[in-house]
């Protein structure tokens, strides 16, 4: 990828690579808002609206790519040093995303998260393998957990990189699905299609991640 392609297409069906890169940079401010409101106690939602999200992300889409990197940049430092300066009590605080309360403690992992994905998402040579094994664990462990209660049977992940993980009902026969990390973290958020994993029953059908 030309340093200056962000307006070719990303892995994310509809968006280019600036969408992308102005997502990220928007996500940093978004959890800079959720630091806001545990260091002050208050209510500062990430977004407005899911509105106001996506037409922030389509509006900077398009814009030339000095620009774009400047503002990941700026974003970046910005979260960074609002992370950094947060009061140690304060991080036991409870603010809220769209999916629920969630404590501070939480907003660094988010935005590690993020970040990793979205570095492949960009399709721009980084794919899923490069995640290390520490951060492709627990995002494994957190996907599993979301969709505990969305699936119709037990499904058990094994790698030789971490501990297994369950999820789904546990009144249903178990089925087994194993591979690195990395490919099974791929999986759970819709970044791989399983190939490399092995499931010895077939790969059980599991919800989009939200």
């Amino acid at each position: 990828m030309e340093l200056d392609d962000l307006r070719g297409p990303s892995r994310l069906p509809g968006w280019t690579r600036g969408h992308v890169v102005t997502h990220v940079a928007r996500n940093a401010e978004a959890l800079g808002r959720l630091l806001t409101w545990a260091r002050t106690g208050i209510e500062t939602p990430m977004y407005p609206s899911v509105q106001a999200r996506e037409a922030d992300i389509e509006a900077g889409a398009g814009r030339p790519h000095r620009e774009q990197l400047d503002d990941l940049r700026r974003t970046a430092a910005a979260f960074a040093e609002s992370a950094r300066t947060l009061p140690a009590d304060h991080w036991a605080a409870t603010v809220s995303t769209r999916h629920g309360p969630v404590q501070a403690l939480w907003i660094p992992w988010a935005r590690v998260r993020e970040l990793w994905l979205h570095l492949v998402d960009l399709d721009a040579g980084v794919e899923i393998d490069a995640i290390p094994s520490d951060i492709a664990s627990r995002l494994v462990r957190d996907v599993a957990a979301s969709m505990d209660t969305r699936v119709v049977s037990r499904i058990m992940l094994h790698s030789q990189d971490s501990e297994p993980v369950s999820f789904g009902p546990e009144t249903t026969a178990p089925v087994l699905v194993s591979g690195s990390v990395q490919h099974l973290a791929g999986w759970l958020t819709g970044r791989c299609t399983g190939d490399q994993l092995a499931a010895p029953a077939g790969l059980p059908s599991i919800p989009p991640w939200l």
